[in-house]
């Protein structure tokens, strides 16, 4: 296996249904603009409140994809 270098980023899903749909928007979303994505690791979960009920799940993740040189 040659050498490889991957670039890791992080994002934040959101969903008013769960977390794991909110993780699963993020990494939908990374996958229009990003090639070669790697690894998903959900790193913080959280919720959007207002007047003590659950507006919105939230998901941190880091996104691993092969880095291609740029920025």
């Amino acid at each position: 296996m040659a050498d490889s270098v991957y670039k890791v980023i992080e994002l934040v899903g959101t969903s008013s249904d769960s977390w794991e749909k909110a993780a699963a928007a993020a990494v939908q979303r990374a996958s229009e603009s990003l090639r070669d994505l790697r690894i998903a690791e959900v790193v913080e979960l959280d919720m959007q409140l207002e007047e003590g009920k659950v507006l919105a799940y939230r998901a941190k993740i880091k996104v691993s994809f092969k880095y291609e040189g740029g920025s």
